[in-house]
């Protein structure tokens, strides 16, 4: 089978390196961390915890921005059977971005998937630090495809989010949420200029902001 969620991963493969030194270190609950739907113009930034229990085999997961939208469901069935995984979800919505920026909103989704994933004593969390997280943690640049707990955590979040971009497009037809997930298309921005934005759309983001008369104020950058 392929990489892309193939056989499953024991302590020994490279993609758990990451949680290993965790363990070796005195770590015993280590999450991964990763959020999706910073860019979008619409809808949720989610994030997810994943915290995998040491000594069982842990499915082959991979980055989900690599995998088919088949593959991420598959996988994120076969991460939610593993016995004894706790999973955290943590969403932000719109009017909050729009209050707080996008940076700000992130980090917060990150910070309630932590605390929603139950005991955690280490955080190995995508990309660059997050401020103000309940327990120690390492940011790993690239870390879905370097830490098998944050690739879980990038399938998660990412099925969670589209999951709800395709009740959104139920709610306000005419955009394609269930096509682009929010992201700003040439099919989304046509459709934008087309029927203006909709309260589903994010009013702090310069495609929207243009369209809007008046401009609403942009949120201080304060993370």
């Amino acid at each position: 089978m392929s990489k892309h969620g193939s056989a499953l991963l024991l302590e020994t493969d490279e993609l758990l390196r990451p949680e290993c030194e965790c363990w070796q270190e005195g770590f015993c609950f280590v999450a991964g961390v990763d959020e999706v739907g910073r860019g979008p113009l619409a809808g949720p930034v989610v994030a997810a915890a994943v915290v995998f229990p040491r000594g069982v085999p842990w499915p082959g997961v991979y980055d989900s921005k690599q995998l088919k939208a088949a593959d991420r469901e598959r996988l994120d069935r076969e991460i939610r059977a593993v016995p004894g995984v706790r999973i955290g979800i943590g969403e932000v919505p719109v009017e909050e971005i729009d209050r707080i920026n996008i940076l700000n909103a992130t980090h917060r989704a990150m910070r309630e998937a932590v605390l929603a994933a139950g005991e955690v004593d280490f955080i190995l969390v995508d990309g660059r630090p997050v401020k103000n997280l309940p327990c120690p943690s390492r940011a790993l640049v690239k870390g879905d495809s370097r830490s098998a707990s944050i690739a879980a955590a990038s399938i998660v979040a990412k099925v969670y989010r589209d999951r709800l971009m395709d009740e959104l497009d139920l709610r306000w037809p005419g955009y394609g949420f269930k096509e682009h997930k929010g992201y700003g298309t040439a099919a989304h921005l046509e459709s934008l200029r087309r029927l203006g934005p909709c309260p589903a759309h994010r009013k702090s983001f310069r495609p929207v902001r243009e369209i809007i008369d008046p401009p609403p104020e942009q949120p201080e950058l304060f993370a």
